[in-house]
């Protein structure tokens, strides 16, 4: 009974650590006016010439959120600036 508990603990101190880390992706990429920002077309062009297989994209919150594959094959959701394509977080 003890082990499990300690594994319950263990489960429910990353699950909060996840989602601190999720929500804090809440903010906004780039303040600057939509006018400059590029289209989801190449944003996914330049997340592509990273190596990354896109799978869906859209712009939330003044930032582009891409849902990707790495050469790996694993799922990752990237954020990146919509004025230039720079990533700046993943889940």
């Amino acid at each position: 009974m003890r082990n499990f508990a300690l594994v319950a603990a263990t489960f429910v101190a990353f699950g909060a650590t996840s989602t601190a880390q999720a929500g804090s992706f809440d903010r906004p990429c780039t303040t600057a006016p939509q006018s400059e920002w590029l289209s989801i077309e190449a944003l996914k062009n330049r997340v592509e010439g990273l190596g990354y297989r896109v799978q869906k994209a859209k712009i939330k919150n003044s930032c582009g959120e891409i849902y990707v594959r790495d050469k790996n094959g694993n799922r990752i959701e990237l954020f990146v600036d919509p004025t230039n394509g720079k990533i700046v977080g993943q889940l």
